[in-house]
């Protein structure tokens, strides 16, 4: 993975010029602005959601289209597969990727509910297919907005899921409801158990809309939650923890919940996807239109790039080879699509 220097390194070798901004926990405006990257990895996509990668191989869900794309080292798109049983609804519909021991899982929005599959991935690169669904884990509570969506396995080997509260609020401060959670599950679907409550897939609750999960080196768990008009979150997770919501929003100094280690105003953030390099988290940010770069050795301090400039930002990932790459989100219905969208952006290391 590549140490704070060559991560900065890579964002300045795709920008004419880089002024960072240093951001306090509470602070919202920026006062700088990054230009963009010079160069698209991938694209025409359209309403992309994840990024995940099988053997090396790309793959990207699009929320609306069903669709699970490969994508070639010259950045040219191939359709997998359509997934069955999709029903986008607004922000629901194709979300979240991740990939293990040669299986695709995918949460996605149902007729009735959010859930999670995984299929067995056959064929070489340029020829990927998918094998018939397994279902992981169903019944989450769907709707029209706050599907959560993101899924990916930590360290230990679990499969995480985060969920939203789908609309009902209280729901989120019921450890008996799926909804407002952060699960863990094996990938078959059982629930492990060390989990911090008796027979559920609950190990995070009070979470109003989570969207990014990520670990460091040293198996620390890391957050991204939408908040609703005050604070958006960066949360360190931990099995058990109470994140507040809908009691309160953002940090509350109150010892009932567990506060983010960092807020924004909802305008200046509306955080996705995140990725953990060896010295960053790097945060895609919807609403705020900038990737967010928070140093892991001072997690209440972070820099802004890129702001304005790639329009609205859904996923941040690093590729096999440490590199991170980027994904755009302008044609999903809220942005303004600009020539070429949706992108995938890689930053480069050299």
């Amino acid at each position: 993975m590549p140490a704070k220097s060559t991560l900065r390194a890579s964002v300045a070798a795709v920008a004419a010029s880089a002024v960072a901004l240093v951001v306090a926990s509470c602070s919202a405006e920026p006062t700088s602005v990054s230009p963009p990257a010079t160069d698209s990895f991938v694209d025409g996509l359209d309403a992309p959601w994840s990024i995940a990668f099988h053997d090396g191989v790309a793959l990207v869900s699009e929320r609306d289209s069903a669709r699970v794309l490969e994508i070639a080292d010259d950045g040219e798109t191939r359709e997998v597969a359509v997934i069955d049983g999709v029903v986008p609804d607004g922000e629901g519909g194709l979300l979240g990727l991740a990939v293990r021991d040669g299986e695709l899982f995918t949460y996605f929005t149902a007729q009735d509910e959010n859930r999670v599959e995984r299929r067995e991935i056959t064929g070489e690169a340029g020829d990927l297919s998918l094998g018939e669904p397994t279902t992981v884990i169903d019944g989450i509570p769907a709707a029209g907005n706050h599907n959560g969506g993101r899924i990916a396995f930590g360290p230990d080997g679990m499969l995480y899921v985060t969920t939203g509260d789908a609309g009902d609020r209280d729901s989120a401060q019921d450890v008996d409801a799926l909804s407002g959670k952060i699960l863990r599950l094996t990938s078959e679907g059982d629930i492990p158990d060390d989990n911090p409550f008796d027979d559920s897939p609950v190990f995070s609750y009070g979470h109003r809309n989570p969207q990014g999960i990520a670990w460091d080196a040293e198996g620390t768990m890391y957050a991204s939650e939408f908040g609703q008009d005050t604070w958006d979150e960066l949360n360190v997770i931990e099995p058990g923890g109470n994140y507040g919501w809908p009691e309160v929003e953002g940090i509350a100094d109150d010892d009932d919940f567990t506060d983010p280690v960092q807020q924004w105003s909802p305008d200046d953030a509306s955080p996705s996807g995140i990725a953990v390099t060896g010295s960053d988290i790097l945060i895609a940010n919807l609403r705020g239109e900038r990737l967010r770069v928070v140093p892991l050795d001072d997690l209440t301090t972070g820099t802004e790039r890129f702001v304005g400039e790639l329009g609205r930002l859904r996923d941040v990932v690093t590729g096999p080879d440490g590199t991170p790459w980027v994904l755009t989100n302008n044609t999903d219905g809220r942005g303004s699509p600009r020539p070429g969208d949706d992108r995938i952006l890689r930053l480069d290391s050299d």
